[in-house]
């Protein structure tokens, strides 16, 4: 089987060196919940949901695989402290019916929370994304609408492209910003009280 990623598309066929014998294109827009979990269950590639459509993200880099695993280090040794948990993608995020998302790391602060199912989670308190070069605008945009729709208190934007560290507040229905961090600068949780990094640690890490 090969996926391919064009331009936000996804393109599943089974096929030979030269004859593809099944294309599954035409099922975009009408796959179910049902069957994305089926083929997330079964596949090391990060795929996303959306009302019947798939998504292929892009294989990490080592730039973001450092920069999360710095986070998730960080986090970890924060909420272990506080009976929390986070983890790192692959993890499902149900953010409604028939829309999942696979943030880079997801923390609830309460390991005990009911939203901390087996398959995939109904919820989180943070969510952070390491923007991806080939569609910044997919977690700088897009992915903020979706996170304030699931209600999660709070998301960082961590851009190597620009170097920040972007905090957003969820405030009713919509995020604020707190802060927007560069180099020489501290970025703090709200919700997590004491936590924070110094935004050029994150970007150097290694």
């Amino acid at each position: 089987m090969t996926v391919e990623t064009r331009q936000a598309k996804l393109h599943i066929r089974w096929q030979t060196e030269d004859e593809t014998f099944l294309s599954l294109d035409a099922l975009q827009g009408h796959w179910t919940e049902e069957q994305y979990l089926l083929m997330t269950d079964q596949t090391k590639r990060l795929l996303e949901y959306t009302d019947g459509y798939l998504e292929a993200l892009p294989m990490p880099t080592e730039e973001h695989q450092d920069i999360s695993q710095f986070l998730f280090l960080a986090l970890l040794a924060f909420v272990q402290r506080i009976g929390g948990k986070v983890y790192y993608a692959p993890l499902r995020l149900r953010i409604r019916a028939n829309k999942f998302r696979e943030p880079d790391l997801l923390l609830l602060c309460d390991a005990h929370d009911p939203r901390r199912q087996q398959r995939y989670w109904l919820g989180a308190d943070l969510v952070v994304e390491v923007v991806s070069p080939d569609d910044p605008e997919r977690d700088t945009k897009v992915k903020r609408s979706d996170y304030a729709q699931a209600a999660i208190p709070e998301y960082w934007i961590v851009n190597p492209l620009t170097a920040t560290i972007t905090v957003l507040v969820l405030e009713g229905a919509a995020y604020t910003e707190y802060g927007c961090f560069a180099r020489g600068e501290y970025a703090q949780s709200t919700l997590l009280d004491g936590f924070g990094v110094w935004v050029a640690d994150v970007f150097d890490a290694k």
